[in-house]
């Protein structure tokens, strides 16, 4: 069984860390033991992750060292992320499957992941990016390098940009060569990078492309069974954050297009998950799941997590 597991980047450095190398060696050291059981249990394995906090520290540096260096583009951060992560994740997994006696290496490719210049969230950034700053400092921000900026939190404001919807894979063609050739393939880090085609040219784009957007384009790319989108929580919660939140062991694509339409999943957080799995399922994959890193064999295995299918 073929599955794209798509991993938060904050289950790769944990929601109030540090960010250093270590922590993120260690975290990986654990998330690349659930992985390796995977492998071990008989499936193909391809695997995307988030890389907000990753990215959000590069252009935090970027920031810092910008009176001395040129600082670079949301575009080539982006890549920065990815192969920071990929390094990584790839190195922790490769040792998890060689302390198992498993022959399955891990390749993580820089992935440009194709956008259309003309989608409307160019005309209206949503995504924050970057560190958070008071009104007079996002405000001074602003005038310097142009960049548009929101209030994310009362007196809180972080940098903008658009997120627009995948479209294609510049390496679209290795992406199922490496996915079929029984090794491991970790691809479109972060979203990948996204880009435009340009009079016959891809340049990149100040954007950040939803991980889990991307997680289920790649899945449909490689040709999956499943979709499997890891998390630090173990199903999704109707009436999140409420009394009276319960959990969902299964949905159909329709029942969960109608929960997003009446509100029911933040588009902050679970939102984005919801509706990748519906992109998978609804095009033609067997199933999407949503469960947590620890348990991920039960998770893709159906005994765990929230699994949604067609319908």
């Amino acid at each position: 069984m073929r599955v794209v597991v798509a991993l938060g980047g904050n289950a790769l450095s944990p929601t109030g860390g540090t960010g250093s190398a270590a922590e993120m060696r260690a975290s990986l050291a654990v998330a690349a033991e659930a992985l390796a059981d995977l492998v071990g249990a008989g499936t193909e394995l391809v695997l995307t992750h988030g890389n907000g906090p990753q990215v959000g520290r590069i252009l935090l540096q970027q920031e810092a060292a910008a009176p001395e260096v040129p600082p670079m583009p949301m575009d080539v951060c982006g890549a920065e992320s990815q192969g920071q992560v990929g390094y990584l994740l790839a190195q922790a997994l490769g040792n998890a499957l060689r302390a198992r006696g498993l022959p399955q290496r891990v390749f993580p490719l820089i992935t440009q992941v194709v956008v259309d210049g003309r989608d409307p969230a160019f005309r209206r950034p949503t995504k924050p990016v970057g560190p958070a700053y008071d009104a007079a400092v996002a405000q001074e921000i602003a005038t310097a390098s142009g960049h548009v900026f929101g209030e994310v939190t009362p007196g809180r404001w972080r940098r903008l940009v658009a997120s627009p919807l995948p479209v294609d894979f510049v390496e679209a063609e290795p992406m199922r060569l490496v996915a079929g050739s029984g090794h491991v393939l970790v691809a479109a880090g972060g979203g990948g990078v996204p880009v435009v085609l340009d009079r016959g040219r891809h340049r990149g784009v100040e954007a950040v492309v939803d991980k889990d957007r991307t997680a289920a384009r790649l899945a449909l790319l490689v040709g999956a069974e499943v979709l499997a989108i890891l998390t630090e929580v173990p199903q999704v919660l109707l009436d999140w954050g409420t009394p009276t939140a319960r959990p969902l062991d299964r949905l159909t694509a329709g029942e969960a297009r109608s929960l997003l339409a009446a509100g029911e999943f933040p588009a902050g957080s679970m939102g984005p998950k919801v509706e990748a799995c519906c992109d998978f399922v609804a095009a033609g994959g067997q199933r999407a799941v949503i469960g947590a890193l620890d348990e991920a064999v039960d998770v893709v295995q159906g005994r765990a997590g929230t699994t949604m299918v067609a319908g």
